[in-house]
């Protein structure tokens, strides 16, 4: 069985909106228990959505405050690490993905006030092309970018493995559903802002998720999107805490604090 979730998907370019094909891996999950739910692709597509880093001992200290990642020419990305850091204490991590048309430097910016509260690393790559891979075709330069930016972040940070977040707003929502349930036995939590629609080729792992979205989002339309998404996701075995919010396409201060305070709770509430 196949679920509609959304006919269209949006690339922001400057101030007007043009509408674009949603992916063709873009299907449901559906039943009691996750399963593959995205055509194959042939190739690779198999390994192309799995992510190899994981946290581990520090072996390059690295420093706190706001850097570039140095890990690209143009296109790279931003890694935040409040001055309270110490490697003897392992802080938790976001890794946090832009929308479309977006940058890690605008992105992370909200984030800051929140990670220096709250004690939590900050990892925002950019995009390889204009948005996330799926979205242009297929899983791939992305993937390989984000993982590269994970192992570089792992060696130089202690990072808490049950605090690790992989999260977005609009496009980049979507990214972060569709990579976080792939890559499930990484990333315990999932946090989407107003996302569009989700495209796992597979799922692995059973990761807790966090989902808002604006009740008047003229970009992604709530009942075209998130108002069928949380349900399959329930539907599929998932712990899933959802809020919608009077508002625009837009990620309000007091949704981020309650996903921070959602993502902090001890294992034991959950």
């Amino acid at each position: 069985m196949w679920v509609y979730f959304h006919q269209v998907r949006v690339f922001r370019s400057g101030r007007r909106y043009r509408l674009l094909p949603v992916p063709s891996g873009a299907q449901a999950i559906t039943g009691n228990r996750r399963r593959l739910v995205a055509p194959d692709r042939g190739g690779n597509t198999k390994t192309r959505h799995r992510l190899n880093a994981r946290p581990g001992p520090v072996t390059e200290p690295g420093p706190t405050g706001l850097t570039k990642l140095g890990l690209a020419e143009g296109r790279d990305g931003r890694l935040y690490v409040p001055a309270t850091y110490t490697p003897e204490q392992p802080a938790p991590l976001i890794l946090t993905f832009h929308g479309a048309g977006g940058n890690a430097q605008r992105t992370i910016s909200y984030l800051i006030p929140v990670a220096d509260a709250a004690g939590v690393i900050v990892l925002a790559p950019d995009s390889r092309g204009r948005t996330w891979d799926i979205m242009l075709g297929d899983y791939g330069p992305d993937v390989a970018f984000i993982d590269r930016a994970l192992e570089q972040t792992f060696a130089r940070y202690a990072i808490q493995p049950e605090r690790l977040v992989i999260s977005g707003f609009s496009d980049g929502a979507s990214y972060a559903l569709s990579l976080g349930l792939m890559n499930g036995d990484l990333f315990p939590q999932i946090i989407a802002y107003s996302p569009g629609f989700m495209a796992p080729a597979t799922t692995v792992g059973q990761p807790r998720i966090f989902v808002s979205h604006g009740t008047e989002d003229a970009v992604l339309p709530i009942d075209r999107c998130s108002r069928r998404l949380v349900p399959q996701l329930k539907d599929a075995g998932y712990d899933v805490t959802y809020h919608e919010f009077n508002g625009p396409h837009t990620v309000p201060p007091e949704i981020i604090a309650e996903a921070i305070t959602w993502l902090l709770q001890p294992a034991t509430d959950y």
